[in-house]
């Protein structure tokens, strides 16, 4: 385990601020629904930092699970003991995503490190791992700057594998370091769904180029399409490998919280892809 870097007093009780729902709803977008026991190393790791009991923390996950309008729509119930706090918090939480997504982030890696250097991973299931960032610009105003877009970044690729379960939603490539949480509506372009996780995908490294070039897109039934610049390079073993054995095959949804935005679709379908 890492060694903890804050010091903060146990009680029995303790009070649920805003910064530790921040946490929370962070972190329920990093574990999969099934790994919220108290028993789970990594919450066990996690709430002795925030000073709670892992019990504490386990409870308050579930609860949140039970605000979560995918697990609704699947018949899945969380707990029921979400308090109106809880119920408040995840209403600002998702309509502020842009700005306590990378606030919660923050708050996150500093209970694990003060070097804003490293970001904290959760993708290994087991244990929590601190990774290089890139490098900040020069400059203490624009350093501030990088540091929030990066746990802003930080907290859409970690929110967006972990509802599909850390594997690509075309192919099934499960290897962290070979996927992306591919933006719907680019990056650039839209600054207001940038966060969203309803606005990613996951997907391999090259499933991603080919849905941001406009090579490949999703139909209303989430079905994968190939785009005629990309059958132009027909027949190849290689893309029947890649791209053609999975045309029309429905990708696998995401477990909780990402379901792509059909809106979101519909444009990439009309303004990205290569009919």
């Amino acid at each position: 385990m890492l060694g903890y870097t804050t010091s903060v007093p146990r009680a029995p009780n303790v009070k649920w601020t805003r910064e530790h729902e921040l946490i929370a709803l962070n972190l329920y977008g990093k574990l999969p629904f099934g790994q919220f026991h108290h028993t789970n190393p990594l919450i066990v790791d996690v709430a002795k930092r925030m000073g709670r009991s892992a019990g504490s923390l386990s409870m308050k996950l579930s609860n949140l699970a039970s605000l979560d309008p995918v697990q609704k729509a699947r018949g899945i119930r969380g707990l029921p003991g979400a308090s109106q706090q809880d119920r408040d918090m995840w209403k600002e939480f998702h309509l502020n995503l842009n700005v306590l997504g990378p606030e919660s982030e923050q708050l996150l890696h500093d209970l694990f490190t003060t070097n804003n250097d490293r970001e904290v991973d959760f993708l290994e299931r087991d244990r929590v791992r601190l990774e290089p960032s890139a490098k900040s610009p020069l400059g203490p105003t624009e350093a501030m700057a990088s540091i929030r877009v990066r746990r802003g970044q930080q907290f859409f690729r970690q929110t967006v594998l972990t509802s599909y379960g850390v594997s690509c939603c075309i192919s099934g490539i499960n290897v962290p370091r070979l996927l992306v949480a591919s933006h719907i509506k680019p990056w650039r372009n839209f600054p207001k769904y940038r966060l969203d996780p309803r606005n990613g995908l996951c997907l391999s490294t090259l499933h991603d180029a080919a849905f941001d070039a406009g090579l490949i897109t999703l139909d209303d039934n989430l079905g994968v399409v190939l785009s005629a610049r990309l059958r132009g390079y027909l027949p190849s073993k290689s893309l029947e490998h890649n791209f053609s054995r999975f045309e029309g095959r429905s990708i696998r949804l995401p477990d909780k919280l990402a379901e792509p935005n059909p809106a979101f679709l519909r444009f990439h379908r009309t303004k990205i892809f290569q009919k």
